[in-house]
């Protein structure tokens, strides 16, 4: 579980820069530079997710199971996910979607997170995907207070929604199908 652990701080943590200290992100790129700053920046991501996979893969050997939900609760999770990947694409293609939500990648986020407890209920699926939904909510609360850094997308064009739309829902089928199983070793269809 300290693998876990360690791995959500670092991703997280390296994720909570801004809504901590505001000002700490454009002390450091001044500081550093731009390239040093996203390349460290990269790294302790990365550093973090892969022990995140692996923390969570090691619990998982031995799991502690907290709750067993009920069968229902797979389908409402299908269908939760359904928006997910499409506003993962909308938050980097500016349109109505992200007009509209203001921060997509936020709550795609807190939507796969909450979905994703409702049907796991081991101690280090709790860990994961709650540290996520309670990092997500916290950053959307602090984006209230701040501007939050530009984020680097397509140009603003009629179609932005529609490849959201369509990507999205290709996305989600892939993960549904296969990918999820795939990378994961969970088939969301059983």
């Amino acid at each position: 579980m300290a693998v876990l652990i360690l791995g959500l701080f670092l991703f997280l943590g390296t994720h909570s820069v801004s809504m901590v200290r505001p000002s700490l992100r454009e002390q450091l790129i001044e500081r550093l530079g731009p390239t040093p700053w996203q390349a460290g920046y990269a790294l302790l991501s990365l550093i973090g997710i892969l022990l995140v996979g692996w923390g969570y893969a090691l619990a998982g050997q031995a799991p502690l199971v907290l709750w067993m939900p009920p069968a229902w609760l797979f389908y409402l999770n299908l269908l939760l996910m359904l928006p997910v990947f499409t506003l993962l694409f909308a938050a980097y293609l500016p349109g109505r979607i992200q007009t509209a939500v203001k921060h997509p990648m936020l709550l795609a986020v807190k939507i796969w997170a909450f979905s994703h407890l409702l049907v796991n209920g081991a101690l280090a699926d709790v860990l994961l995907f709650g540290a996520f939904l309670a990092w997500a909510v916290a950053e959307r609360i602090s984006l209230r207070r701040r501007a939050g850094p530009p984020v680097q997308g397509a140009p603003a064009g009629r179609l932005n929604d529609a490849i959201a739309l369509i990507g999205g829902l290709v996305l989600y089928l892939l993960f549904l199908f296969w990918l999820h199983d795939a990378l994961f070793g969970v088939a969301p269809l059983g």
